[in-house]
């Protein structure tokens, strides 16, 4: 079965975004940039909230991710940009367990925290992996989009960068 992860940079108070969506305050230089790039060798299908996607799409990006099989959920889009990126617009739960019951790599899920909450209450999230940048963002969008239930974590990985970025893994223990 294929495992869901979570894989996502935050701010060390735990902000993935200001509160306008913009990020500017990560760091995209150097090693982490470079193992993050080949980490996409663990995926072929990526999850993204609308306004995750929308943040690639503001540059003209409209598949962010060509190499993976890629699904945009949202309630408010009417159509997609890209042929190679399906939006969904309900049942997400349901699509999220056909898609891990299917064989293949993992299934990487790059933000939303709207739809982390979803996935994360319904226990579809097996691991979470955080890009811990040096830096207190004091407000903004969360990792988690609303109140979730009390869960033990384990640590399985960490990594200090030169930047002082912390990559740390860690699986969902329900």
């Amino acid at each position: 079965m294929r495992k869901l992860k979570y894989y996502v940079a935050c701010s060390v108070d735990g902000f993935i975004a200001r509160k306008d969506g913009s990020f500017n305050d990560f760091i995209f230089e150097g090693e982490v940039v470079n193992d993050y790039i080949e980490s996409f060798k663990l995926f072929d299908i990526v999850l993204m909230g609308r306004k995750t996607y929308e943040v690639g799409l503001s540059e003209g990006k409209t598949n962010p991710y060509p190499m993976m099989k890629s699904y945009v959920f949202s309630s408010s889009m009417k159509s997609s940009p890209d042929e190679n990126v399906e939006l969904v617009s309900e049942n997400a739960c349901e699509l999220v367990r056909s898609l891990k019951n299917e064989a293949g790599k993992d299934i990487y899920l790059c933000g939303g925290a709207n739809l982390a909450t979803t996935l994360f209450s319904e226990n579809l999230i097996d691991e979470i992996i955080l890009k811990i940048n040096p830096f207190v963002m004091g407000s903004g969008i969360p990792l988690f989009g609303e109140v979730i239930q009390p869960t033990a974590l384990e640590l399985t990985d960490s990594k200090v960068y030169e930047s002082g970025v912390l990559l740390v893994s860690y699986q969902v223990k329900f």
